[in-house]
């Protein structure tokens, strides 16, 4: 049996997972094999930091309009100011989703965690410290870590320590995340794990979900797990898959999951990027610039790198959301938003468009 190791150190076992999944530049990709269930049972305290105030510095640099953040406030049209990490002139998704003028609003709270279904996470990185929240591992690896990369690079476009003069900017750069290991060390990955991931993470309080994951067939195990996790109040974002085509992928293709897929600096698809009319949306995800393991940093491409940017977006807006509708949740708000803040940028088989922070974030503020 493997420990589960969490970062408050309450080990749980788990049965080994033994199917092999190849990978991609892009989303880890299903070359199929028979399916083995492993069972998990785990009860945790909800891991939520002490502190839910925004780092003063935001504030003191004016890159915040306000240090409490509590609800949405006008965003000035004049020139925004510029966070200090060197690597931010990298980023230029950043700048096309409005993130800047969306940080005007919000950069996130601390208390909403974004789980990352992955490879790992380098939680050693020095754009990620203090940003991995709780950690759980599905796989037969010896450690937690990212040894891969995709995940690291997942996690940093979510999430990085902003504005302090070190590497990159993530989207949500006051939002923490969990690690949730459901890929080995070369990238394999068994779709149960996946789909027990999901439980796991909203079980211990994750808002948003990121899946840079596909998978080629359905799995009603997987599809259980996202609608559990919507019904449960988070946001589940999957990558739609890197295969050129219109074939649906899993668990993007789900209902209850936003579909993404991948754009180029002039909004055209990316290379590769699958599409189709159950995509929903789309983000940049070419030539992405973000962390990777041992303190590096680099570019990927594929929709695997657009999903993180609208799972930032979702932070963002859960930051600052309020139950319009009195359903007791905040995901569909969160979800509507998204979708009726993105662009259309004359593409088919993208949804609703490219999101746009400021605009999804505009949306939250003229909701009465």
């Amino acid at each position: 049996m493997k420990a589960l190791k969490f970062v408050i150190l309450v080990p749980i076992a788990v049965g080994l997972l033994t199917i092999s999944l190849g990978i991609s530049e892009g989303s880890l990709v299903s070359d199929g094999g028979g399916l083995t269930s492993s069972s998990m049972a785990a009860q945790t305290e909800p891991l939520v930091p002490n502190s839910t105030d925004v780092d003063r510095k935001w504030v003191d640099d004016g890159l915040v309009a306000d240090s409490s953040l509590s609800q949405p406030a006008p965003v000035v049209e004049s020139e925004l100011p510029v966070p200090n990490d060197p690597y931010f002139d990298k980023q230029w998704a950043l700048s096309r989703i409005e993130v800047l003028k969306s940080w005007q609003i919000t950069v996130g709270r601390p208390e909403i965690l974004i789980a990352v279904l992955d490879t790992g996470i380098d939680q050693n990185h020095e754009d990620l410290s203090g940003k991995v929240m709780a950690e759980v591992d599905f796989t037969d690896s010896p450690t937690q870590d990212d040894i891969h990369g995709h995940g690291t690079h997942v996690a940093g476009i979510i999430a990085a320590n902003s504005n302090n003069g070190i590497g990159i900017c993530g989207v949500a750069p006051q939002c923490r995340v969990m690690n949730v290991k459901v890929a080995d060390d070369k990238g394999r990955c068994q779709p149960s794990a996946v789909a027990e991931g999901i439980i796991w993470a909203v079980d211990n309080g994750a808002s948003v979900i990121n899946i840079s994951v596909e998978l080629g067939e359905p799995l009603p195990e997987l599809e259980e797990a996202v609608d559990y996790a919507w019904s449960q109040g988070a946001v589940i974002i999957a990558a739609a898959g890197n295969d050129g085509s219109q074939l649906p992928v899993y668990p993007a293709y789900y209902e209850n999951c936003i579909a993404v897929a991948a754009t180029r600096q002039n909004d055209a698809l990316a290379p590769l990027s699958n599409y189709g009319e159950w995509v929903d949306v789309a983000a940049p995800g070419f030539k992405i610039y973000s962390t990777l393991p041992d303190d590096s940093y680099g570019y990927k491409t594929g929709t695997s790198f657009a999903a993180p940017y609208v799972s930032g977006l979702a932070a963002l807006l859960f930051s600052v959301v309020t139950d319009t509708n009195g359903d007791g949740w905040l995901n569909d708000e969160v979800r509507a938003a998204i979708e009726a803040g993105c662009q259309e940028i004359g593409l088919n088989g993208v949804g609703e468009g490219r999101i746009d922070a400021a605009d999804s974030l505009a949306e939250i503020g003229d909701t009465p």
